[in-house]
């Protein structure tokens, strides 16, 4: 069978052959205790994190009135990223072995810290995993400012297509707005009707949250400098937390609503790993090892590289294809993806009968 990727076909294995290999490829990966929580790791980085935190708000408090604040918006705005990280993995049950002590670390992290729901997240995030770039499963490929199907892009009237049909080239730009876009769709689903697990001690957590941090910023900073500092925080924290996602699977295969791929070729071909060092994967927060990611999740973040070496030489045995490329491919291929979809976006200053006459 095979299936469509941006542009390509690709030729996968026979489901039952994948479906009985992918159970022996899990039971070689427990046997090596890849799925073996590493306590340890966990601690250090909880530590070190708040010790920036900690820092970085010393920092604010020794530097007073001045513009240089800016600089300690920017850090807050790569700490809160990397806090993020750890949220994630939380969600992922990679942390803790008991389940409760996950969630209720995620969800300080997540709302306390962050200032995005851990409910929202989970629910999102989860439906992420089930059917990964699965059109009209996949929340992630739903269209927003950007469209990541063409018959989204399609459908862009008036600005919003000058905008999809540029996509790609404002990708990074667009991106100083995806801060604001996360919180505001975060407390959204807080206040929606329906049952929402944890809503009120997350909206407690988020009013403590934005109050002591609105407070200090508008206290001690005078109100232009307070907005400015907002900014640029919001402003780092967005770029990094979309340029930190989007490699992952923007630009890899996007598989039908009715298709039935099985897990394992679903996980792999929709994903795509970056490679790199100790740097890439801490800047990454594991999230470079995306196929790893997606077919262990809670596989703790030391882990993943290990598992790379193993499931590389099952793609290669199962005739998989396994996507890894460096850091400046990764985005090279985001961009050209978001620009080839963006072209079906019609140009909202095309003439008509200008058209006509170009046609004939």
């Amino acid at each position: 069978m095979s299936t469509t990727t941006s542009g390509r076909a690709v030729r996968v294995s026979k489901p039952n052959d994948i479906v009985a290999s992918y159970s022996v490829l899990l039971k070689q990966v427990r046997k090596e205790g890849l799925l073996t929580r590493r306590r340890g790791f966990y601690i250090s980085l909880f530590v070190l994190l708040g010790l920036s935190l900690g820092a970085a708000w010393t920092g604010f408090a020794l530097l007073g009135d001045t513009w240089f604040q800016l600089l300690i918006a920017g850090v807050l705005g790569i700490i809160f990223t990397q806090i993020a990280f750890l949220a994630h993995e939380a969600s992922h049950r990679a942390i803790f072995k008991s389940r409760g002590a996950n969630d209720w670390s995620g969800r300080v992290l997540a709302a306390g810290v962050v200032g995005i729901s851990y409910a929202w997240w989970m629910n999102k995030h989860t439906r992420h995993h089930n059917d990964p770039n699965v059109v009209g499963k996949d929340p992630d490929i739903e269209v927003d400012t950007i469209s990541f199907l063409e018959e989204d892009a399609a459908k862009a009237k008036g600005i919003q297509a000058w905008i999809t049909r540029r996509q790609g080239y404002l990708f990074f730009p667009l991106l100083t707005f995806e801060g604001i876009n996360l919180h505001t769709r975060s407390m959204q689903t807080l206040f929606q009707r329906g049952p929402v697990q944890g809503r009120w001690v997350e909206l407690a957590l988020l009013g403590l949250r934005f109050g002591a941090y609105f407070g200090v910023l508008f206290w001690f900073l005078p109100v232009g400098m307070a907005f400015a500092f907002i900014g640029v925080q919001m402003a780092v924290f967005g770029i990094y937390m979309g340029a930190s996602f989007a490699p992952n699977h923007k630009g890899m295969p996007v598989i039908p609503r009715d298709s039935k791929l099985d897990f394992f070729q679903k996980q792999v071909l929709t994903a795509r790993n970056i490679r790199g060092g100790s740097f890439v994967n801490n800047f990454f927060g594991g999230l470079n090892f995306q196929v790893e990611h997606h077919l262990f999740p809670d596989m703790p973040r030391p882990q993943l590289r290990k598992a790379s070496a193993i499931v590389k030489e099952h793609c290669a045995r199962m005739k998989v294809p396994y996507t890894e490329v460096g850091v400046a491919a990764s985005y090279g291929s985001v961009i050209k993806y978001l620009n080839r979809v963006g072209l079906s976006a019609r140009d909202p200053f095309d003439c008509p009968m200008v058209n006509r006459y170009r046609r004939q």
